[in-house]
């Protein structure tokens, strides 16, 4: 009988430092506290341009108590959502289309990268020649910039697919339509998901061009409003909340990302 021994193959979570083992939701409300104190110490200081989180609170109860601040936020989640929505129930199939056929890559990719090159607030006055001054034209523009930066990535995902996935596939009988119905598909499902969550930011961020557009109220609104008139809270106001929808319905994504396609490692 040998008498080697077996060496116990070392951990990998014992060689982690203590910050490793810190939870992610920790070090994020530890990072929002060292802003939030960095700010308030700016504020008290009296620095031009930056008012102190106390004046930008006063400003939200007041704008909340009037309902001001509610109907800016439902007027402008209306546009986000229904321009994100549409630019990328649209971008699916034709980034899969482009993928998975080389003939309409060649014909539609150049176009794709041309339009990507223009800002969405260059098409402002071709909107509203269009569409009038109506909420048409603000959903158009967050529609653009939705559209045009998913397609992209969930394009790509298309194109990486693993081609010995494919070629194994079709080694067992698989015809075309099987192939990409469950092999290219479930293997750019997380490309579909990162498309998303850019279109989500792109719309977001193409918001206050939107509201350009002869708007009587949302977020991107009352920000260019309180800019004719200094005011500063009222600005950071705004953005604070633009930032915190943004960020939680981020959040969102990756937990329903999470959900429908766990199957996928992830660090």
């Amino acid at each position: 009988m040998s008498d080697q021994r077996t060496t116990d193959i070392p951990d990998s979570r014992e060689n982690e430092s203590w910050i490793d083992k810190v939870p992610s939701w920790l070090l994020n409300l530890l990072s929002a506290s060292v802003a939030l104190g960095i700010w308030v110490v700016i504020g008290a200081i009296g620095i031009k341009g930056i008012p102190s989180p106390f004046q930008v609170m006063t400003t939200g109860v007041e704008a909340l108590k009037s309902g001001v601040l509610l109907g800016d936020i439902a007027a402008s989640l209306q546009r986000v959502l229904t321009g994100m929505i549409l630019g990328v129930l649209c971008a699916i199939p034709v980034a899969f289309t482009m993928g998975w056929y080389r003939v309409a890559r060649a014909v539609m990719e150049p176009w794709i990268q041309f339009l990507r090159t223009v800002p969405p607030i260059a098409l402002i006055p071709l909107v509203v020649v269009l569409f009038g001054i109506g909420e048409i034209p603000k959903i158009m523009i967050i529609f653009f910039a939705a559209f045009l930066s998913s397609i992209i990535s969930i394009y790509q995902g298309v194109v990486d697919t693993d081609k010995t996935l494919i070629n194994a596939a079709r080694v067992l009988g698989a015809s075309d339509a099987d192939v990409f119905r469950r092999v290219v598909v479930p293997a750019a499902m997380p490309f579909v998901f990162v498309g998303i969550r850019i279109a989500l930011a792109a719309s977001w961020s193409t918001l206050v061009a939107s509201e350009l557009v002869a708007a009587q109220k949302g977020l991107g609104y009352r920000m260019q409003i309180a800019g004719l008139y200094f005011d500063l809270p009222t600005i950071y106001l705004n953005i604070i909340v633009i930032g915190l929808f943004g960020f939680i319905m981020d959040r969102l994504l990756l937990l329903s990302e999470g959900r429908l396609i766990g199957w996928q490692e992830r660090k």
